[in-house]
């Protein structure tokens, strides 16, 4: 495959990295509070579902500051590779692998989704996380992540969900344009404004586009099977799992 880089980033690429650039100094504190807490939660939800393969290598993609890397290699003994779009980031991600002693066991570096640069069926599990938002064609990541899983191998994915109950979609409606983004500008600055703002509106158009069972189509096109989904938190959270085909 080729180096990140070689082909253009999408818009969707650009306008992600351009989003989350001013937001990694605060970005753990503030992404567990504007959560309400949950988003601790909804990360072990998805690692549990990755420990159980007993991985021995692990790719980490949209990996941000490393939280679910970091926590990948506190429940499990692989060797973690995790990769991001944003520099600035993957910058604060290192920093906190080191902090936590797990340098030698987590690298993180540059690459996008679409085109990862390692070789065909090179990984036990594969993990991603508000990813299928931020690129072009989400059927197409799904492939490509596939593609570096070996066989019976597993995947795993976290995002946010729009809730299904009207009394709750309407709360979460609220929260999402009104009280998170200014919560996020009083305790962050205008970065986290924009971010908030657009996160609401975001979430719902996708699922508007990629229906909860066009995303499940999605993953059999990329030869996953036994794929599951839990919806957690009132609706808030959406985690799915699944293994690679054997043949």
């Amino acid at each position: 495959m080729a180096e990140p880089g070689a082909s253009a980033a999408s818009p969707e690429n650009a306008f992600a990295a351009g989003l989350f650039e001013g937001l990694p100094t605060r970005y753990d504190r503030l992404a567990e509070i504007l959560s309400l807490r949950q988003n601790s939660r909804w990360r072990r939800e998805l690692v549990q579902h990755i420990a159980r393969f007993k991985p021995d290598r692990v790719l980490d993609v949209a990996t941000g500051t490393a939280g679910v890397a970091i926590a990948l290699a506190n429940a499990t003994d692989a060797q973690i590779v995790g990769v991001d779009i944003s520099e600035p980031m993957l910058e604060r991600g290192r920093q906190r692998v080191y902090d936590a002693g797990l340098d030698q066991r987590i690298k993180l570096q540059r690459a996008r989704a679409e085109e990862l640069p390692f070789p065909s069926d090179s990984f036990d599990a594969v993990t991603f996380t508000y990813l299928l938002r931020y690129v072009a064609d989400p059927a197409a990541a799904l492939v490509e992540l596939a593609r570096v899983l070996r066989p019976a191998g597993g995947m795993a994915s976290l995002d946010f969900y729009v809730p299904p109950g009207r009394f709750w979609r309407m709360s979460w409606r609220l929260y999402t344009r009104a009280v998170m983004p200014s919560a996020g500008f009083m305790l962050g600055g205008k970065a986290w404004w924009t971010a908030g703002r657009f996160l609401g509106p975001n979430i719902e158009d996708f699922y508007r586009r990629w229906p909860l069972h066009r995303i499940f189509e999605g993953w059999r096109e990329a030869r996953m099977v036994d794929v599951e989904d839990r919806v957690l938190s009132l609706g808030g959270g959406l985690v799915m799992w699944g293994r690679k085909h054997h043949a």
